[in-house]
């Protein structure tokens, strides 16, 4: 008699794997063009007191080494109900970082001042939220934890999320 997996076993199994894809995927960043006076947006639905963390970068044309004042931009990040989190003017990169207060899309906008001729920019965006914007290097410092005691923490804290993510759906 061969031995039976069980409904909960396979939902474990197919949980795990989803897991383990999660952690084993590559963060990329966002790149894309900026075209003088045109504003690019860019939305990220953001649970409630979920953690959000950015940097963007213009990238310097040609591999120069300075960035002209045409290349600064301006960058808006506001939350579902209009409020401003993040703003910055005439920069070549920037930092966020904000606890969510409120539930929806968020919006992260970067354009730069009309020029003429025309300037075409290049900008690189990395925005994480969720388990991925924690940094566990510093938590692990802090916590003095091992190896495998910091995958086990990341292990749980995707495991929550993807728990809240299936209630959220269900709820729908």
């Amino acid at each position: 008699m061969e031995p039976r997996i069980g409904g909960s076993a396979v939902l474990r199994l197919a949980l795990a794997l989803a897991v383990a894809s999660l952690l084993a995927s590559p963060t990329r960043s966002l790149h894309f063009d900026l075209q003088s006076g045109k504003p690019k947006c860019i939305t990220e639905d953001i649970k409630l007191r979920a953690m959000a963390v950015g940097k963007y970068t213009v990238v310097k044309p040609d591999g120069s080494s300075t960035l002209p004042d045409s290349h600064r931009i301006i960058a808006r990040i506001s939350s579902p109900n209009a409020n401003v989190i993040h703003s910055a003017d005439k920069v070549e990169s920037g930092n966020f970082a904000f606890n969510a207060m409120e539930a929806g899309d968020y919006l992260a906008c970067f354009w730069t001042p009309v020029h003429k001729p025309p300037v075409t920019v290049t900008l690189d965006l990395d925005w994480r939220t969720g388990v991925p914007a924690k940094d566990w290097t510093n938590i692990a410092k802090k916590e003095h934890l091992d190896v495998m005691q910091l995958e086990l923490f990341k292990l749980r804290d995707t495991i929550q999320s993807i728990h809240d993510e299936m209630f959220s759906l269900r709820s729908r």
